[in-house]
């Protein structure tokens, strides 16, 4: 059985978000709790990531990141050289735009390392905190597949995906 961790993004995914919509689809779905949402610290996330993974069969782990969940993800990766089953990226935030102004340790820059297990990110044409070509970049330096979903924002509760179907979709081609 697949075990699927989910890592949110800056400030945590509220209710109607589709991370939470996914923790509530299964028992196999476990939401990795960070201790600071709003200021987040880098080396905290990861290792707060590879706490939980521990006592895991890492082959058997799919990790679903959203936006700054997915420089988590992308960090996590190349500080700790495990493979995992495979990630889905969506909505990888970019950090060196001018509008990421969050107060944040350690997240200075998306790494652009391949990524050494297979990932899949999912953007938009009209992401306000990643254009399409900044998350194309992303995902060619991290050998990702890249999927876009048209006008989609940056595919979270504000832009209209609660329960996301097609997500849990692309989530079984890992």
């Amino acid at each position: 059985m697949t075990n699927y961790f989910i890592i949110p993004g800056l400030g945590n995914s509220g209710p109607n978000h589709w991370q939470t919509h996914f923790e509530k689809s299964g028992n196999h779905f476990q939401r990795i709790n960070q201790q600071e949402w709003d200021a987040p610290n880098c080396k905290d996330w990861i290792e707060t990531i590879d706490k939980a993974l521990e006592g895991y069969d890492l082959s058997a782990v799919v990790l679903i990141g959203h936006s700054l969940g997915c420089t988590a993800i992308a960090n996590w990766a190349k500080h700790y050289q495990k493979q995992v089953k495979g990630a889905l990226l969506v909505a990888p935030s970019d950090l060196d735009a001018p509008k990421y102004t969050f107060p944040t340790i350690g997240f200075d820059h998306v790494p652009l390392d391949k990524i050494n297990f297979k990932t899949i990110v999912v953007s938009s044409d009209n992401d306000e905190w990643v254009t399409l070509t900044r998350a194309t970049f992303f995902a060619q330096h991290w050998g990702s597949e890249l999927i876009n979903i048209g006008n989609a924002g940056h595919i979270n509760a504000d832009s209209g995906f609660g329960p996301w179907p097609e997500g849990l979709e692309i989530l079984k081609r890992l």
